[in-house]
C-alpha cells in the first residue's frame, strides 16, 4: 500500500509542479501572436531568401471603439530572438476595432516600415465563431534602405515586377 502511495505522489506531484508553472488563462483571456521580419528586396512578401525574422522588434496592439474611434487599449511587446511577438489580453473588446502595429525596428540595417506591411487587424471577442484563445496576426514587415546586390536574381526567380520595388 505504501508503494502504491508513494507511486500516486511521484506520478501526480510533476503534474502539479507543472501546472503551477504555466501562465494562467482565465475565460476571457485571448493572446495574440504574430512575426516581425526584414524584407531585403522589397518584395513585399516574406520568402526564404530574401528575408529574415527581426528580434528586438517594438510592436504596438491599439483597440478602438467601433463607433466613436476613441482608443480603449493599448499594449506594447518586443519580439523575441526569432522574431516571435505575443500579448496577452485579459479583456473582452466586443465593440472593439483591434489592431498590431509595426513601432521600430531594432535592425538599424532594416529601419524603415514596409508599406502594406506594417499593421494587421485581431478580432479580440469570444462572439464570432473562433474557438481558440490564440488569435494570430499576420507578419508584419520592415524593409531595407537600399535593396541587396542578389535581389536581381531574386526578382526574376520570384517574377516580380522591377517598377513595384
Amino acid at each position: 500500500m505504501a508503494k502504491l502511495m508513494l507511486l500516486m505522489v511521484l506520478c501526480i506531484l510533476p503534474a502539479i509542479a507543472m501546472a503551477a508553472r504555466r501562465p494562467h488563462i482565465g475565460r476571457n483571456t485571448m493572446v495574440v501572436k504574430g512575426r516581425t521580419y526584414c524584407d531585403i528586396c522589397k518584395f513585399g512578401f516574406e520568402t526564404v531568401e530574401s528575408s529574415y525574422y527581426i528580434p528586438g522588434a517594438t510592436v504596438r496592439l491599439v483597440c478602438k471603439d467601433r463607433k466613436t474611434m476613441d482608443e480603449n487599449y493599448r499594449a506594447e511587446t518586443v519580439s523575441d530572438e526569432e522574431g516571435n511577438y505575443k500579448f496577452i489580453v485579459h479583456e473582452d473588446h466586443k465593440d472593439a476595432v483591434c489592431d498590431v502595429l509595426l513601432v521600430k525596428s531594432s535592425d538599424a540595417s532594416c529601419p524603415k516600415i514596409s508599406p502594406g506591411r506594417e499593421q494587421s487587424r485581431v478580432i479580440l471577442n469570444h462572439y464570432n465563431g473562433i474557438a481558440s484563445q490564440v488569435r494570430y496576426a499576420n507578419n508584419m514587415g520592415f524593409e531595407k534602405e537600399v535593396s541587396d546586390v542578389f535581389c536581381s536574381e531574386l526578382i526574376k526567380k520570384y517574377q516580380v515586377d522591377e517598377d513595384d520595388v
